[in-house]
């Protein structure tokens, strides 16, 4: 999420969520705790929250663990990475992806526009074993000069089309020549949009049929893009979306 509006402090939002629950994520094979705050559906009734919503339509999406960050969880428990590379997980709510790129051996910075997230993504890095990694607060529209990453991880970010034209831009400027930025979608609407904007910015993806779920309980599709800084111009995995196994 972006805004020019800051988001709502922490100290005025942690101590209302209720208390904390922790559920175990399977990811191929490897159980992660999350912990995650049990009463995410009263954030919306708190008045700084709904002050920064009507000042620019904020919403606090970081509070539940989205089935394409399951999604791409699973991708990343199975790319080839080099150990040591640096990656930059965008919009990293509780954690889950970079947690799990940080179990295979990536240098990881959570990113997020909310301050609240990047705690319970810190928290929950330290909670599965992890201390070393970065968090860095994140305006999508208004990204640190000069930094780039060989690593770029997202999912489920494109909830609303204004956000497609930021991110893709974001992508272009913070990825590293030769790097690589795996996104995940739930296929939403507005990810309609993404392909035209990932060629008009010069980025060339794959886009690949994808699912993920809980062990015996609900499985969801979605989509990963494969995206790499290059020619003008992408390629599609029809079969795959047209004929997803």
């Amino acid at each position: 999420m972006w805004s020019d509006t800051p988001a709502p402090p922490p100290e005025l939002i942690l101590p209302r969520l209720g208390p904390i629950v922790r559920e175990t994520v399977y990811v191929e094979g490897q159980a992660f705790v999350i912990q995650r705050p049990s009463e995410t559906d009263k954030l919306l009734d708190l008045p700084p929250v709904e002050s920064a919503f009507r000042l620019d339509e904020y919403l606090p999406y970081w509070a539940d663990l989205w089935p394409a960050a399951r999604m791409l969880a699973k991708v990343v428990a199975k790319e080839p990475w080099p150990l040591g590379l640096e990656a930059l997980e965008l919009g990293c709510g509780l954690g889950l992806v970079g947690i799990v790129a940080l179990a295979r051996g990536l240098r990881v910075t959570f990113s997020d526009y909310d301050l609240c997230a990047l705690k319970f993504a810190a928290d929950n890095a330290r909670l599965n074993g992890f201390t070393e990694f970065e968090t860095m607060p994140l305006d999508w529209r208004h990204p640190p000069a000069n930094v780039q990453y060989p690593v770029i991880l997202g999912s489920d970010l494109i909830y609303e089309r204004r956000n497609v034209e930021p991110l893709v831009r974001l992508i272009r400027q913070a990825l590293a020549p030769g790097g690589l930025c795996l996104l995940t979608d739930h296929d939403r609407i507005p990810a309609k949009c993404i392909r035209d904007a990932l060629s008009d910015c010069g980025l060339t993806f794959e886009a690949k049929f994808v699912r993920a779920g809980e062990p015996g309980g609900r499985r969801w599709k979605g989509t990963l893009y494969r995206i790499t800084a290059g020619k003008q111009g992408c390629s599609l995995e029809s079969d795959d979306l047209l004929h997803p196994s």
